[in-house]
């Protein structure tokens, strides 16, 4: 669905650009969110990347067709087709797939087709954090995004069951620099973003927990490798801390960051306002069925939740139904917890088998035998299931069934987001334009993720993406600030410490 307009700018595609050789002149970008591709603007001979998650792998195998029809080089990239290489070519016409990073790879893809040999797979692996590219911002249409996106750190330690990330990207964190992270955001300040989304599998890839585990193992290299990691991030948020002070930024983070009250008050120097916790579940048991028990669950749970406010970090929630440990108080006592906790944002999915997890290949193999065909496709390849026939759920619940699990989590999203929930937790903001800018992200947030999502008939669908695409243009604007076009990159005072971030901003 193109909304004209989105939240978070799609990283990936101003990455590649960077990627993309000076000699091949700039490249042309489309993000189907703002609007649809238009094939009459391929050529042949072109050399097209097309980057899809499982999500939208239906819509991208058919631009795929379609562009190789016109003449062009038609190369896929992503997660999905790093799972699933076969089916870009048997359904997406593509002469290549890349698999893994494309940072240093897409240079060979395109000198490849520019002499008309690609190969069929490039493997790009998992490119060292000195070798991640900056984004090439300046090809960003004006007045498209609310917000901008610069990542820190790729790969996470944890291995969720319903997470693919720490198979794609590692379970090694592979942290940037602070210097590029800093110029990418005041190169985005420029053109008049002031919040900023650090879009990054774990902003604390380096618990506590786990530094006093290396320890009790007498590992002193190991100690030595985590403490290094986490003083790396200290100096990126005294950094951020001293970029203007207008700005603000928003992350993802794991409940263990709440252990770590000196972590949580560098994140509020920094200006760090947000962060996406994964919750997933209320109590123990099904924290256990995601192997995340590392977690709290019951009034624990809450209480860490509140540290994260305490210490000026609002959390966005994020709480999985259709565990086999749910029941039907369940969702009650979910959206409970959200108000009792104060979080701020909060986001209810309905457990989802995605390619690359633990869940996926234990629901793939309970199929194995007698699996359930839709329009002719296994349900165990949903993603290539026409929308309008797609399930809303594919993994059986013990005791509850889809239709329910969709009506009542539905119920507790309209709860949560209720007009009188969300002008109760808009006082959080210093004004009214802030207040306005928060009700209207939320009712957007709501209609963009919940309504659209969770809609069983295609006529609710389109009601729901219309409400969204008009609601998107004014929340944009809200969050639109001043142009600082003399904003310069910060130069240190000192040479920089590991323990030390002194700069200042000219302009």
């Amino acid at each position: 669905m193109s909304f004209g307009t989105a939240v978070i700018t799609p990283r990936w595609l101003y990455v590649l650009a960077a990627a993309t050789p000076a000699k091949f002149g700039d490249p042309v970008i489309w993000d189907e969110t703002l609007e649809q591709i238009d094939p009459e603007q391929v050529q042949p001979g072109d050399a097209v990347g097309i980057g899809i998650h499982t999500g939208n792998a239906l819509r991208g195998y058919a631009i795929g067709r379609q562009l190789r029809e016109r003449g062009a080089w038609v190369v896929f990239g992503g997660i999905h087709p790093s799972l699933y290489p076969e089916e870009a070519f048997e359904r997406g016409g593509a002469h290549a797939v890349v698999k893994g990073d494309g940072d240093v790879i897409w240079e060979q893809v395109l000198a490849d087709c520019a002499v008309e040999k690609p190969l069929s797979i490039y493997d790009g692996g998992r490119v060292d954090a000195s070798q991640f590219k900056r984004a090439r911002w300046d090809l960003m249409p004006d007045n498209a995004y609310m917000w901008a996106s610069v990542q820190t750190v790729r790969g996470c330690a944890k291995h969720c069951s319903f997470c693919s990330v720490w198979r794609t990207d590692g379970q090694k964190p592979r942290q940037r620099a602070s210097d590029p992270v800093v110029e990418e955001i005041v190169e985005l300040r420029r053109k008049g973003f002031r919040f900023i989304a650090l879009a990054d599998d774990n902003f604390y890839p380096v618990s506590l927990t786990d530094i006093k585990l290396a320890e009790r193992q007498n590992n002193r290299a190991r100690v030595q490798e985590l403490q290094s990691i986490r003083e790396d991030r200290f100096e990126l948020m005294e950094r951020l801390a001293e970029l203007p002070k207008d700005m603000i930024f928003f992350t993802q983070i794991t409940m263990e960051a709440a252990e770590d009250p000196k972590f949580l008050d560098a994140m509020r120097n920094a200006r760090i306002k947000g962060a996406l916790v994964g919750v997933e579940a209320v109590t123990a048991e099904g924290l256990k069925a995601v192997y995340k028990d590392f977690n709290c669950s019951g009034d624990s749970l809450i209480e860490r939740l509140k540290t994260f406010r305490e210490h000026g970090v609002h959390v966005l929630g994020s709480f999985i139904f259709g565990l086999p440990t749910d029941r039907e108080d369940t969702f009650a006592a979910t959206c409970e917890v959200a108000e009792k906790a104060g979080v701020t944002f909060a986001q209810f999915v309905m457990l989802t088998p995605f390619c690359g997890t633990v869940d996926f290949e234990r629901w793939e193999k309970a199929q194995a035998d007698n699996v359930q065909k839709i329009d002719g496709i296994p349900i165990t390849r949903y993603w290539l299931i026409p929308p309008e026939l797609r399930p809303k759920m594919f993994m059986p619940h013990p005791s509850m069934s889809s239709e329910e699990m969709r009506g009542r989590t539905q119920g507790v999203w309209d709860r949560f987001y209720s007009f009188s929930n969300i002008w109760k937790r808009s006082s959080c903001t210093p004004n009214l334009r802030a207040r306005l800018a928060f009700i209207f992200i939320s009712k957007l947030y709501r209609q963009m993720y919940a309504t659209t999502g969770i809609a069983t008939d295609s006529a609710r669908r389109s009601r729901a993406n219309q409400w969204a695409k008009w609601m998107a243009k004014p929340c944009r604007r809200l969050f639109q600030a001043n142009l600082m076009p003399d904003l310069q990159m910060p130069i240190p005072k000192a040479p920089l410490r590991a323990d030390q971030g002194a700069f200042k901003v000219l302009g």
